[in-house]
């Protein structure tokens, strides 16, 4: 098998998002990244991976940030490094999807304020969520990455693979990502994978995977010898468990070999040592479960991405269940065949799990089924690849819900919005970027509003009522 000589692998670093979106919901503060992000700046990251995911959300909801000023802090600091974020198509960082006008205002905004690399994905691989998306990127002039959602099943055949590459490198994309969210590529799977994209694609090749099941490190060896181009990691304070492998252990697997890095092992070992310390303060605060640090095999079983599986048990918990909790799990495949197999991946792992929970806690089989159930059904959410059960749609479905299926681009539906968004929270409004943190997230958005507006008035927080998010001004 030849490879080409010297064949440098590139690292995206992931601890500034996904690493703890993964280990910690997303907690970290702009306050505790700046410190590191000069020293981060001179490693020759190939990107960093630093917005988009749930930051947005968590920066708003939890941290009371502005997710577009952490960007241009960011951006700031970064003087030699690409910023990549991660974007749900035509979902943007939201959980439905948006009018055409919206998307492409969110790129370009992300673009004017610092992003590089914007990776693009839909939960069924509908690739017509997706190209309005890369379309605007590369209008802006970013990079258009398409990451493809990893997942097995009777349809996700190598050709399957193959055919789809080749599709999304037609469609524009510069890069193509395998996005393995559960951690369900195995070595040797990989190995394979890789092989056949690369004979089908001229783009590069970059694997995001996770920890979940335990292989992850020897699947990203195994795709770096197949000719993978470049490979996420995470700085090794947030690696493993449900997070990425980590970085410094795959610079120092490739060093010396074709494949070496070049990264520099004690410009790295600064990095983790302070990011050490805000895992330390994560364990004592309780923010960081030990439980995420091991392996579970169970994904690889019953296909569940880790954070699911955390899901199902506290919904369980809650009505008092949890001695139903292999029940569910194995309900969980059954529910993903009848709707059409999708990944399971935002927003349709919550779907799925949410109905088989309903499944089996009524004990009958879609005796209630979720509005969001009945919405993929409909078509709301895009075309999945294998068709729907007939049997399950005729039970959920009402007749006329029936008749108003669709099979256009969902989108499609979907009138401009911005000029009515913009309108409904111009009272708000401080930079043209609070439009799009209003459309995404209308509450929530509005009670970081308050509370900015609040700040700038210097309310005193012990009068202020915190918990309603109204002040007494």
């Amino acid at each position: 098998m030849e490879t080409k000589t010297n064949k440098k692998v590139k690292i995206t670093e992931t601890i500034l998002r996904d690493a703890h979106q993964s280990m910690i919901a997303t907690r970290m503060t702009t306050e505790q990244m700046l410190p590191i992000v000069e020293k981060m700046d001179q490693v020759g990251y190939h990107a960093v991976e630093c917005w988009g995911g749930a930051t947005f959300d968590a920066c708003l909801r939890f941290l009371k940030e502005d997710p577009w000023d952490r960007l241009r802090k960011l951006r700031d600091g970064f003087k030699n490094t690409k910023l990549q974020m991660l974007f749900r198509g035509q979902n943007i960082l939201g959980y439905r999807p948006y009018a055409d006008d919206v998307v492409e205002y969110f790129v370009k905004k992300s673009i004017a304020n610092g992003i590089d690399i914007i990776r693009i994905f839909d939960c069924f691989n509908d690739l017509r969520n997706l190209q309005t998306a890369v379309d605007a990127t590369n209008k802006e002039k970013g990079h258009a990455q398409v990451a493809l959602s990893y997942t097995l099943g009777d349809a996700y055949t190598l050709d399957y693979w193959k055919e789809i590459a080749k599709r999304v490198e037609d469609m524009g994309a510069n890069s193509l990502c395998i996005k393995d969210m559960a951690g369900l590529l195995v070595p040797y799977k990989a190995d394979e994978l890789v092989r056949a994209l690369k004979e089908t694609v001229e783009i590069p090749i970059e694997l995001h995977t996770h920890y979940t099941s335990g292989v992850a490190s020897m699947t990203l060896l195994k795709a770096v010898e197949a000719g993978c181009d470049i490979i996420d990691t995470a700085m090794s304070p947030f690696a493993l468990g449900t997070s990425q492998p980590a970085t410094e252990v795959m610079v120092e697997t490739l060093k010396g070999s074709q494949y070496d890095t070049g990264l520099d092992q004690k410009k790295l070992a600064e990095i983790a040592d302070y990011f050490r310390t805000i895992r330390e303060d994560s364990l004592q605060s309780g923010l960081l479960n030990p439980k995420v640090l091991g392996v579970n095999i169970k994904t690889l079983l019953y296909q569940v991405p880790g954070g699911m599986l955390s899901n199902l048990l506290s919904q369980l918990k809650e009505q008092g269940a949890e001695d139903k909790y292999e029940e569910v799990l194995a309900e969980v495949p059954r529910v993903r065949k009848d709707l059409g197999e999708p990944p399971l991946v935002t927003p349709s792992s919550q779907i799925v799990g949410t109905q088989a929970v309903f499944n089996v806690l009524m004990g009958e089989r879609y005796k209630v089924a979720t509005k969001e159930t009945k919405d993929v059904l409909m078509g709301k959410y895009g075309k999945t690849v294998k068709p729907f059960n007939q049997e399950v749609v005729d039970k959920v479905l009402s007749e006329e819900e029936k008749a108003n299926t669709i099979t256009c681009r969902p989108a499609d539906l979907i009138e401009p919005e911005l000029a009515t968004i913009e309108n409904e929270m111009k009272q708000w409004k401080q930079q043209d970027e609070d439009v799009l943190s209003y459309a995404l997230f209308p509450q929530v958005a509005t009670d970081f509003f308050k509370y900015r507006q609040a700040q700038q008035k210097g309310v005193d927080e012990k009068v202020a009522d915190t918990k309603s998010g109204s002040y007494p001004v």
